[in-house]
């Protein structure tokens, strides 16, 4: 009985680096596949979770405290326009008439942060939405590459109506509270539909540290914050997502 022994070809050069290539590519358009398809399912269904809110409850419970995620979604036509309207003014002023990114913004941001060390955002609601759904919420030029990526998939797949109600249904309040049905009911003991101007504006006041304020007992620093989203309110005409208007991007506010 003869054995033949057969020497194995060896892996070229060339072939690990097929091999590498063709992982990478493989990995790559999986990855659009799929984000792709998440983008395209909350384009109907609620997110019950997001990122954000595993992180807050993770670090709750590594310190020791009892943690419960509340919130509470609804319609966005069971939102008053007054925290739409709030939402707009005081977070993102040019919601209806931009792709996912205010550069004039960036700017401003970007010739601030050279000359302060107290960073100033610039990120947009659609961009605040893509981030809690899909990402982690450390700050990072990766996670910013990603955070363009989603904004600019939610921003050709959803209508800004949906952007927008996403946003008030996820968007943290504070510790533990999650969307404006859960911060209406915590704070002011009445459904989002009822909101008015004040309570509205005051709820803003909390999104840039919702951590630290309480729209129960605000700051003096969060009355001046809510001065300015009064008055910012009072300059635009209406947020109408139906309007045609809105679907060729015209700006709503006053002229």
């Amino acid at each position: 009985m003869s054995i033949i022994n057969r020497k194995q070809k060896p892996i070229t050069e060339y072939t690990k680096k097929s091999l590498i290539f063709n992982g990478i590519t493989l990995f790559i358009f999986s990855f659009i596949f799929t984000s792709i398809f998440g983008v395209l399912i909350y384009r109907w269904a609620n997110p019950n979770i997001t990122m954000l809110m595993v992180k807050r409850h993770y670090e709750s419970l590594f310190d020791g405290k009892s943690s419960s995620i509340q919130k509470d979604w609804v319609s966005i036509d069971n939102i008053s326009r007054n925290m739409v309207l709030a939402a707009v003014s005081a977070e993102d002023s040019k919601f209806l008439t931009h792709w996912g990114f205010d550069f004039e913004l960036i700017k401003e941001a970007m010739k601030h942060n050279q000359r302060s060390r107290r960073i100033k955002g610039a990120s947009t609601i659609s961009q605040q939405t893509a981030k809690n759904i899909f990402l982690w919420p450390k700050r990072s030029w990766v996670r910013k590459g990603f955070e363009a990526y989603f904004t600019l998939l939610m921003e050709g797949m959803w209508p800004k109506k949906r952007i927008m109600e996403v946003y008030l249904n996820i968007v943290e309040f504070g510790k533990g509270v999650y969307g404006v049905e859960e911060a209406a009911q915590k704070f002011y003991k009445k459904p989002a539909s009822k909101l008015n101007r004040f309570e509205a504006s005051m709820l803003t006041t909390v999104l840039p540290s919702p951590s630290k304020r309480n729209p129960s007992n605000p700051s003096g620093y969060m009355y001046r914050y809510q001065e300015r989203v009064l008055w910012s309110m009072s300059s635009i005409v209406s947020v109408d997502f139906d309007s045609p208007s809105n679907e060729s991007n015209n700006s709503r506010k006053k002229k």
